[in-house]
């Protein structure tokens, strides 16, 4: 089971260049429980740069660069499916 709704969708972000920016999402409810990625203008962030963190639905970004910008969307995923949040955008300026 994998619900459609998340509990919360990531909402827009604004940062000065440099400044950490941080997204927050909570997946839908779902069994088993959905574990989460993100994806970057539809593209999955790999979260071994040393930049990024991922904990739990939060996605931390330190030190952010102008090339960070871009519309940010969670993924909820289990063995049943997968949903995408509303997509956020982090502005960089």
């Amino acid at each position: 089971v994998l619900r459609d709704d998340f509990r919360q969708n990531p909402t827009d972000v604004v940062v000065a260049a440099g400044e950490p920016a941080i997204l927050e999402c909570q997946p839908p409810r779902g069994h088993p429980e959905p574990t989460i990625y993100w994806k970057k203008d539809k593209i999955r962030i790999d979260d071994k740069e040393e930049r990024i963190s991922i904990r739990g639905g939060k996605l931390m970004i330190s030190n952010t660069r102008k090339s960070d910008a871009g519309m940010y969307t969670c993924v909820g995923t289990n063995m049943v499916g997968e949903r995408d949040s509303d997509p956020a955008e982090l502005t960089v300026f």
